[in-house]
Order: C-alpha cells, then structure tokens, then sequence
C-alpha cells in the first residue's frame, strides 16, 4: 500500500468498528466528505476495495478484515509508545483517557477531576461514560488507559484493583419514611423500579432481590438513576440506587432514604486497566486518589444517621 498515513488508518479503524461514515466521521471529529476522500485515497493506494458500501452502512471485504486486523495492531503499537512516553517522568502526566459507568461518573468524577487537577496538574484527563461491556471493549483496543466501574470484570487481559465498597440504599416514597424496611425477598412483590438491560447495577439489584434477568416484567425501566429517583417521587415504586448517588438524586424528590438488614447490598468499585499498559505505575497513584474520593463521598453522603451505616 502505497502512501498510507496516520490519518487513514485512524478512519479506516473507525470506519470497520462503527460501521457507517456518519458514525466514524463523529467518532474522528471530521466531517463525513473529508473521512470519505480519506477512504478512498487508502483504497486506491491498495489497488483493492477495503469495503462493501450498501444503504444501511459498509462491509469489511475479505482483503478489508485482514488490513483491518494490522491496522489496529498498529495503533496498539502507537497506544503504548505514548503510554510508555507517558510514564518516563514518574508523576502522572499528558493525556488520561478514563472510562467511568453512568452509576458512577456523575456523583464521583467532580471530586477526582478536582483532586487530581490539585496533585499533577500535568495531566489531561479526558472522559468516557458509557457501559461496563462498552469500556472493556475499548480498553482492549487501545482506546482507553483505565476505566472506573464496579468488580470484577473477569478479563484476563486487564488488571483489576478494588478501591472501596458501597452500599445500595432503598428508595421509597416520603410518606412511607416510617415504614418497616422491607425484607429483599418481599422487593420482588413490589413495583421495583429498575435501570434498562446494559447497566450492571440492573444486575446488581436484581441479584439482591433474587430476581432472574430473565423474568418478564412490565415496570419502568429508566435510562438514569434520576428518573427512578423521580418517579418514585410521584407514587410509581420504590428502587435501589448507590450510596454515593444520595445527595444528588434525592435532593428534588419527595422520597425517603432507607437501608436494608445485613446482610445489605454493595458493589466493588475498582480500576481497570490492560497489563501490558507501560502506565500502570501511575495508574495506581490515580487509583489512590480515586480511592480517597470516593471514601470521602461516602462520609459525606448524609448517610451516617442511617441505622446500618458502616465505614469500611
């Protein structure tokens, strides 16, 4: 192939993995004309189609799978000479490309973003929500350093570290404040208010209440824990949400915060990141720092006055 360049390869990547040029020309911050000509220039310069073009997005052709395959070996190549720049002069700096899951991004990332800015103001952060499944993904291709989500993920190729735990909390309507706390078994008779399928804290709820994924059920499934949160609000059930989630999601909302009986809900939070990363000695410092966040956040959750409330 005659000519190749960066730049091509990058789109081609993106092209082959999100399948259309309207997705890799956003995924690449172009416009689709300039992806396209890039694409095209590649194509020519390899003398063979790379892609099947068809009205619902493109096709890898069998040459297309197997540039596609070096390519991407390429970019790890790339990923970890800048990681191993990255990590030469000791402290955590340039570029951190952190994956975090939605039931954890917004009520844990303000702190360590202010925190880490405080300790190496070297370093770059840039951020990634998505799921559980999506950030293991990327990780493995390179695509990310680290990701913050709930343990395990059971990937050999990647590094776990558990960082703290955390408590789930029920969340009632305000009138029933006073209430026995239910016992998990009785949650299943109840109008239990759930995240869509994809988020692992749906799987973490439903295993406590002992319900299986695979049960039909025609309740809310809610994109956001601050949707659960506010239909619980007007009468429509009751949910599980993470401790840390507390101060935000129930400040606008007339519901009642209660803990569950031992043994009670939790998930590990931990980081994540490949063993082969030539960064893992500062991913470990930002770990720490995530660690310390997020035990703050626990302390300060207002949560202290709740009978069962341990610090761990």
């Amino acid at each position: 192939m005659r000519s190749l360049t960066l730049k091509q390869i990058r789109y081609f990547d993106a092209l082959a993995r999100l399948g259309t040029f309207s997705a890799a020309a956003e995924a690449c911050a172009v416009t689709q004309p300039a992806l396209s000509m890039q694409i095209k220039e590649m194509e020519e310069g390899a003398g063979a189609a790379l892609l099947e073009r068809g009205p619902r997005g493109v096709r890898l052709t069998a040459f297309g799978e197997m540039v596609h395959q070096r390519a991407q070996t390429m970019l790890a190549i790339l990923e970890d000479l800048d990681a191993l720049a990255r990590s030469a002069g000791g402290a955590p700096a340039g570029k951190l490309r952190l994956g975090v899951i939605p039931t954890i991004a917004p009520y844990l990332l303000p702190s360590v973003i202010t925190r880490l800015a405080v300790l190496f103001p070297g370093l770059s952060p840039i951020l990634r929500e998505s799921m559980t499944s999506r950030l293991i993904e990327e990780l493995l291709d390179g695509r990310i350093d680290a990701a913050i989500l709930a343990l395990p993920v059971s990937e050999p190729a990647l590094t776990e570290v558990s960082l703290f735990n955390e408590r789930f909390v029920l969340i009632r309507p305000a009138a029933d404040a006073e209430k026995p706390v239910p016992h998990r078994d009785k949650l299943r008779e109840m109008r239990l208010l759930l995240l869509e399928e994809g988020h692992c804290f749906r799987q973490q709820a439903l295993s406590f209440c002992d319900v299986p994924s695979s049960q039909p059920r025609e309740m809310l499934d809610g994109s956001s824990l601050s949707t659960l949160v506010q239909m619980v609000g007007v009468g429509v059930g009751v949910t599980l949400i993470p401790e840390m989630a507390v101060p935000i999601e129930t400040r606008s909302a007339a519901v009642s915060v209660a803990r569950f009986r031992d043994p009670q809900p939790l998930r590990s939070i931990g980081m994540v990141w490949r063993k082969s990363s030539a960064m893992e000695a500062q991913l470990m410092q930002i770990a720490e720092v995530v660690r310390d966040c997020g035990n703050r956040l626990r302390q300060a959750s207002g949560l202290t006055s709740l009978p069962g409330w341990r610090r761990d």
